[in-house]
């Protein structure tokens, strides 16, 4: 086969003028292969009228019709399909609406318009700056897809038959959000229904929410309450916390605020005690220095239990001389002597913990100590 030529003075591989008698002729044959689709339909419809749609009439009759239909279809050579099409578009068109160079193509597109007098008349009148009606056109006219589109919206319906494969919408959708100019323009509802379309798959939802967090102007726009419920979500992993904490407590105000709240205070407190005391245990179990430390510690510890026996008694020495001549009420005279017991059971635990070194609290002591 020739290659195919497109020059000025060349239509494909023949002159202007031998295109121009070629039309002539074929357009000669597509009248005459319209006439004879015109004469098919019109004798399928003999066999077959077209019955009223709808009603008991054409339910009973629904297989009778297509069987006969078959059956002439099989008995002239052609398919069914085209015998079908044929005897409706004939249908459309009485013979005497039936427009003389209009090949069937159009005819049987243009029966698709509902109105009988707008059909009839729109098949008088091509498209304007049109001679005559061509395919396309008539399928303009009728509200259907072109097979080659020119308007943006024939563009847009176009991709949407070629993409109703998952396949190939999935690549096109890929290729189409890789060009910035084209996402510029989707609307924002339809930006949000992409993503969280897109971002089903959790692995996905993770760098996509990452890479938006590192966009202050994103998270500025964050509810409050969101901001908090994803905070405790990314949380959750014990050494991120606790770097996360660490950061926030740096931070003034954040403490401030923070301390006011009792369980965080009392955290906190908690933690710095439990700190102090690994410490102390790595530091005992670590140091070369731990003995000498140690025996500074339980110098210290006698010192300071001496020293609160002296202020005890200090105090006694100077409360109970001023009480002269006083009379205590019932219940006063009741907490002193409650007081005392705790006193009299401290003392004996003392003397206890030096004469044995053992310091256990059995459960009453503990009880009258706490003043329970």
């Amino acid at each position: 086969m020739p290659e195919e030529i497109s020059t000025a003075d060349k239509v494909g591989n023949v002159s202007p003028a031998r295109y121009a008698e070629i039309v002539a002729e074929l357009r000669k044959l597509v009248e005459t292969a319209t006439r004879i689709q015109f004469t098919i339909g019109d004798y399928a419809l003999e066999v077959e009228p077209m019955r009223e749609s709808g009603g008991q009439e054409r339910s009973d009759g629904l297989f009778t019709v297509k069987e006969s239909l078959l059956r002439l279809a099989e008995d002239i050579g052609l398919a069914y399909e085209s015998l079908r099409n044929d005897r409706w578009t004939a249908s459309r068109w009485p013979k005497d609406r039936r427009v003389a160079g209009v090949s069937f193509t159009v005819h049987r597109i243009l029966a698709a318009i509902p109105d009988e007098e707008e059909r009839y008349a729109a098949i008088l009148t091509p498209p304007e700056g049109k001679t005559r009606w061509t395919p396309d056109e008539a399928n303009r006219r009728a509200g259907r897809q072109v097979e080659r589109p020119i308007t943006p919206q024939e563009k847009v319906s176009a991709i949407h038959t070629l993409a109703k494969d998952e396949a190939v919408a999935a690549t096109v959708t890929g290729d189409l959000l890789r060009r910035p100019t084209v996402v510029a323009q989707v609307r924002q509802e339809d930006k949000v229904r992409a993503v969280a379309e897109l971002t089903r798959d959790e692995d996905v939802a993770a760098t996509v929410t990452g890479d938006l967090l590192r966009r202050p102007a994103v998270v500025a726009q964050v509810k409050q309450a969101e901001r908090v419920r994803v905070v405790e979500e990314l949380t959750r992993d014990e050494a991120v916390a606790a770097e996360v904490t660490t950061g926030l407590l740096r931070r003034p105000d954040v403490a401030f605020k923070a301390m006011s709240d009792d369980t965080a205070r009392h955290q906190v407190n908690h933690a710095q005690v439990e700190r102090g005391r690994q410490a102390r245990e790595h530091f005992e179990d670590t140091h070369p220095a731990a003995e000498t430390v140690r025996n500074i510690d339980r110098s210290v510890e006698f010192l300071d239990l001496v020293t609160a026996c002296h202020a005890f008694v200090a105090a006694a020495g100077r409360v109970v001389p001023g009480m002269r001549d006083r009379q205590l009420s019932e219940d006063e005279k009741v907490l002193v002597h409650e007081n005392v017991a705790r006193v009299r059971a401290t003392l004996d635990w003392i003397e206890t913990a030096v004469d044995t070194g053992k310091v256990d609290v059995d459960g009453e002591l503990a009880r009258m100590l706490q003043g329970e």
